[in-house]
């Protein structure tokens, strides 16, 4: 799972990148940084409706909170985040991705995935952040919907490529070149299902492991 994730620099930016207007009132507050996004935070994504294509501001959650972990040593059963979704497919997601209302790009300048192995001496696994090469600011797939009134967003994901697989073999963030933006937000379910594409392993780079010190 992409456990955290990275749009730096203004939110204005982001705007002038994908070609967009404001659809969203950026927030008083800065539960939305845009310098860091985490399960559950509020984070800008790239979204097509009556008014052309346009900047929002949704949760990274695609069912609400509707989703517990189960409960463990006596703890009582916790939210968890439906933030990436591979299965596009299944019953669930397929009616909500088949219309061109319900899909979206999220912005990003890097994600990370939890190294394969502690470190002997920190005693903990640290971050390995990808970024593109030929895309400063990058689209990731995705879709989203309204739960109780709140939005909220899952990213897309895919097959690893060579630079992903050896930290997570499973699967990475499926990356849009940039000519394929308008085709993601207006294509058929067939078109998407064809995106649905690791990112060119030469056009990507890694860096860690990394060991912040705010909280995980």
């Amino acid at each position: 799972m992409t456990n955290r994730a990275r749009m730096t620099g203004e939110p204005e930016t982001i705007r002038e990148r994908f070609g967009a207007t404001w659809i969203a009132e950026p927030p008083a507050d800065d539960r939305s940084n845009p310098q860091e996004l985490a399960p559950f935070g509020r984070a800008y994504v790239i979204r097509d409706d009556e008014r052309g294509r346009g900047v929002d501001l949704m949760s990274w959650d695609a069912l609400g909170g509707q989703t517990k972990r189960a409960a463990h040593g006596g703890s009582p059963p916790r939210p968890l985040a439906m933030t990436n979704v591979r299965s596009l497919g299944l019953p669930q997601w397929r009616g909500l991705v088949e219309r061109p209302d319900n899909r979206c790009i999220i912005p990003l300048t890097e994600f990370c995935y939890l190294a394969r192995e502690k470190d002997a001496a920190k005693g903990t696994k640290g971050e390995m952040w990808f970024a593109c090469s030929d895309q400063p600011i990058f689209g990731v797939a995705g879709f989203w919907q309204t739960n109780g009134g709140k939005r909220g967003f899952a990213m897309v994901t895919c097959d690893a490529n060579d630079v992903v697989a050896p930290i997570h073999p499973k699967a990475m963030v499926t990356i849009l070149a940039e000519e394929d933006w308008g085709l993601w937000l207006g294509g058929s379910y067939d078109d998407l299902v064809a995106l649905q594409q690791p990112y060119a392993a030469d056009r990507m780079t890694v860096r860690g492991p990394v060991f912040p010190s705010r909280d995980a």
